[in-house]
């Protein structure tokens, strides 16, 4: 089975999936829910930041597809519990084909491709440079979104996309990564997979809540990268104990905690000025891996960090 998406039938298509819950899927919630989504993908950006620091470190002992496979395993394992605990309701688990085609395409091109793409590339690269280029996504987001959703293209999201844009830039010109075409090829692979993923799951979240989606894409993706256990077993044999607890921890946070929090803000909020938060992801690397790697920002990384940070300010401000 496929699925065909035209820029003049997605607006039809999600009008069909939604059409029991109109009120309850319509973004950009006043008051509460606003500052409640606002909060959720500000901690989904804090786990998404030290993920790359973490990929980073342990990118020496797991090859991308295995430390792909046992975080996605571990992510289904984590969510399975907590649908067992909180008793999901079944009346938001997919109730047609076309559903569990979408939960299925996003589970498969961002939670699994976009996940080894980016291990792949911080094999080649630093985990700031590796998040400057991921860092691309938003803008196409932005008018994925605006072109295939019908968000529009509203003043603050555009001001805000150039602002930040420039201060990824100018951390750009200054990186010393000494890195190869590979890396970079491979985080340019990321930032598509991630932009198609998010306008996917968009659609997905008009008919599945954001836990199932989440839960399911997970266990799709673990599927898909099955083929690489016996890979992982072997690795895993001679793994230290930090790399494990690290692929635990990617498996844990920044999968299914940050991507459960990521899919609540996305139901509340419109999908390209919610992904223009992720412009502070690079900024928070940088920092982390200051820390955690030593890798010392230079004065130009400080600026332009800053500059990504108002950027993320303006692009959230209301039209």
């Amino acid at each position: 089975m496929s699925y065909r998406f035209a820029p003049a039938t997605m607006a039809d298509v999600t009008a069909r999936l939604d059409a029991p819950n109109t009120l309850a899927a319509r973004t950009d919630e006043p008051d509460g829910g606003g500052r409640a989504a606002a909060v959720a993908a500000g901690a989904t950006v804090l786990m998404w930041a030290s993920a790359f620091v973490v990929i980073r470190d342990v990118g020496d002992t797991l090859s991308p597809a295995p430390l792909a496979l046992v975080r996605l395993a571990v992510a289904a394992i984590a969510l399975g519990a907590l649908m067992l605990v909180v008793r999901r309701p079944m009346r938001r688990v997919p109730r047609s084909w076309t559903s569990v085609g979408l939960v299925v395409a996003y589970g498969v091109l961002w939670l699994a491709g976009y996940t080894v793409a980016l291990n792949a590339g911080e094999q080649h690269i630093d985990a700031g440079t590796a998040a400057l280029l991921v860092n691309l996504a938003p803008l196409m987001i932005a008018f994925g979104a605006g072109r295939f959703l019908g968000e529009g293209f509203p003043r603050p999201l555009i001001v805000g996309s150039v602002v930040a844009l420039g201060g990824v830039a100018i951390i750009a010109t200054d990186s010393s990564s000494g890195g190869d075409w590979v890396g970079v090829v491979c985080c340019l692979a990321a930032a598509a997979l991630f932009t198609v993923g998010m306008l996917i799951q968009k659609v997905t979240l008009h008919h599945v809540d954001g836990l199932t989606a989440t839960w399911l894409a997970c266990v799709a993706g673990t599927v898909v990268l099955l083929p690489w256990a016996p890979q992982l077993v072997d690795e895993l044999r001679t793994a230290s104990t930090g790399a494990v607890a690290g692929a635990v921890y990617l498996g844990i946070f920044p999968t299914a905690i940050g991507f459960v929090l990521w899919a609540y803000a996305l139901r509340r909020t419109g999908t390209g000025r919610l992904s223009a938060t992720t412009y502070a992801v690079p900024a928070i690397s940088v920092l982390m891996s200051w820390i955690v790697l030593s890798e010392t920002p230079t004065a130009f990384g400080l600026v332009g960090g800053a500059i990504c940070l108002l950027g993320v300010a303006i692009s959230r401000r209301r039209s």
